[in-house]
């Protein structure tokens, strides 16, 4: 399976939906976990990597 390639400030598309209605989440840090912020709401959500790559759909921007 090849990698999915993103980068810091990317906004990205999730298979799921947040419960606030919004797909898309911007990544405001980067490492073993990443940190996303919510574009709806702006939650913030840190992932591990591997749950984060399974999770994402594509890179919106």
């Amino acid at each position: 399976m090849q990698r999915k390639e993103f980068q810091l400030g990317d906004i990205v598309r999730m298979k799921k939906k947040h419960p606030c209605g919004s797909y898309h989440w911007e990544i405001t840090r980067m490492g073993a976990d990443i940190k996303i912020k919510c574009q709806g709401c702006g939650r913030i959500v840190m992932l591990p990597r591997m749950q984060f790559e399974k999770r994402m759909q594509r890179v919106e921007n």
